[in-house]
């Protein structure tokens, strides 16, 4: 297929669905996800399209939003494996919220596993996969629904928040800097997510990599109030978001990474997990920022994994 005729089939794909990945697109033309993207590259310069979050969509810069069908097919196996090492942060017990978002609904369905927890949520399809979870207590919001990725917002879902207090916020969006934070393309959806950072006392952000260098309209998060950061691993040419997870990490963002691919060792066993340095919030980070070296985080890499096994074990003995 020429490059006039697999340019004229991505934008009629875009067209019709507002948003596709560069894995479907590359499956539907028959070619790379490399040569997808110089493609996509070039109808982005005519003006055609728009590259955002691992795919293509209409362009309409800060002021729009993918509805939730086209969000779902999108980093699908990135918010996989995202989804599995961020619900390795939550304990049994615990009372958390959980925003809206195809990524935290990933993580809602591995959270159905965690006995005793109470989980506060605006999300319909949190709700929906934690419905028959059992001993997990489902708290919703008030407000009005927003069809476009089924969640409650407005007045009411800000109202029914206040005077709530959890250990821990897990909340998606449109796009992370280090310059502004978490930001998404809705006013409405920015409210809530703000209300719900104020209910917890840490706030945990899941992003793909796609999303890491990536600014929308509304700041729903400032960068000095994440505490933690799960992500997947950029490619290597990707330096915006290699740049992007240095500069979360240098403003004392903790910063855990998981592998695209799940652990074959099945679901008890926790994603891979790496922690990039960054120095504790009130401190001056010391000479140059950069990345640890390789000896350091491979030895970090390697007690983690002893500490998950244990762990491991431990609640297979239970």
């Amino acid at each position: 297929m020429f490059a006039a005729e697999r340019r004229q089939l991505i934008l009629e794909m875009v067209r019709a669905n507002g948003a596709v990945s560069l894995r479907e697109l590359a499956r539907v033309v028959q070619t790379s996800e490399v040569t997808v993207r110089r493609d996509v590259r070039a109808l982005e310069a005519e003006g055609l399209l728009d590259r955002r979050h691992g795919g293509a969509v209409l362009p309409g810069g800060f002021t729009r939003e993918s509805g939730f069908p086209q969000k779902s097919h999108l980093a699908t196996a990135e918010k996989t494996a995202i989804a599995d090492l961020a619900a390795n942060f939550v304990e049994e017990g615990e009372a958390i919220v959980v925003g809206a978002g195809t990524t935290t609904q990933e993580l809602a369905r591995r959270l159905a596993r965690v006995p005793g927890l109470t989980v506060v949520t605006n999300s319909l399809l949190v709700a929906q996969a934690l419905a028959h979870a059992n001993r997990v207590e489902v708290v919703m919001t008030g407000g009005t629904l927003r069809g476009s990725n089924y969640a409650l917002v407005g007045s009411g879902a800000e109202q029914s928040l206040q005077g709530l207090r959890v250990s821990r916020a897990f909340l998606s969006g449109s796009g992370l800097t280090a310059e502004r934070g978490l930001s998404t393309s809705n006013m409405l959806s920015a409210s809530v997510d703000r209300a719900l950072v104020q209910a917890a006392a840490e706030v945990v952000v899941l992003a793909d990599h796609t999303k890491l260098g990536t600014d929308t309209m509304f700041q729903t998060v400032p960068t000095d109030v994440i505490t933690r950061l799960v992500t997947d691993e950029p490619p290597a040419h990707d330096d915006r978001a290699h740049t992007e997870l240095q500069a979360l990490a240098d403003q004392g963002v903790q910063i855990a990474v998981a592998g695209a691919t799940g652990n074959p060792g099945g679901d008890e066993v926790p994603a891979r997990r790496r922690a990039l340095p960054g120095p504790r919030r009130g401190q001056v980070p010391g000479g140059a920022a950069g990345l640890r070296s390789a000896a350091a985080v491979l030895g970090e890499q390697g007690a983690e994994r002893e500490r998950e096994r244990a762990r491991v074990a431990d609640l297979r003995r239970r």
